[in-house]
């Protein structure tokens, strides 16, 4: 585990932005197309901001979230307006939305194979970022999920429905492979309680530490 640690959170989410804009355009001009997996939350927003102004050929980007909630796009719980609000505005509203959420089925069990569907043309995923909870879960890999040991199993699935006690309503999560699959792989955290969690998260096993799949490959970017 690599970790990047930073004077402040301004300078951090300033940098990763541009450290994420410069990978992106280095695989559009490698492979003339890209796949951008972001998480939800609030700690990721002020690098959306900076992300939406960047100049590079957001027409052949696609952008998917890691996880969501199963709730309607207007919820102010949906990472998909997360996206639309903070990401996909400017010269980014030019990509492409993967959803991960499928508005008139009441349980994300009634659509996620058409959700994979729609999503699989467009991996594997060319730059990832993601979040980390204080109780190691990232995406919506969460310790004691209903279905966390399929998830972090070498399984076919791209995505799973995953219903967790800290995870207040369903959600689908992107699968362990599919974020192991992933060209670059960035985890960004603030605070003591988050630095000390992944530094206790490395000498986890991935079902109590979820975090754990994917840290052997990660960028760890931290600030205070």
């Amino acid at each position: 585990m690599q970790i990047e640690t930073y004077p402040d959170r301004e300078l951090m989410q300033l940098q990763l932005a541009n450290l994420l804009a410069g990978q992106l355009a280095e695989t559009l001009r490698r492979e003339g197309k890209a796949t951008l997996a972001v998480p939800g939350g609030t700690t990721p927003g002020p690098v959306f901001d900076t992300l939406s102004g960047v100049d590079i050929d957001w027409a052949n980007i696609s952008v998917v979230p890691t996880d969501e909630r199963w709730v309607d796009e207007d919820s102010d719980r949906s990472n998909t307006r997360l996206l639309r609000d903070r990401l996909l505005r400017g010269r980014a509203a030019a990509a492409q939305l993967i959803p991960l959420y499928a508005p008139g089925h009441d349980a994300p069990e009634e659509a996620v194979e058409a959700l994979e569907q729609g999503l699989a043309p467009h991996l594997p995923i060319s730059v990832l970022l993601l979040g980390m909870g204080e109780d190691m879960h990232t995406a919506s890999l969460f310790p004691g999920g209903d279905r966390l040991e399929e998830a972090l199993s070498a399984t076919t699935r791209l995505i799973l429905p995953m219903r967790a006690e800290g995870a207040g309503e369903p959600r689908v999560t992107l699968t362990a492979p599919v974020l192991r699959a992933a060209v670059r792989v960035h985890v960004m955290i603030t605070g003591a309680e988050k630095r000390a969690a992944i530094e206790k998260a490395a000498g986890l096993p991935p079902m109590e530490a979820p975090i754990r799949a994917v840290l052997d490959q990660a960028v760890v970017h931290w600030a205070e």
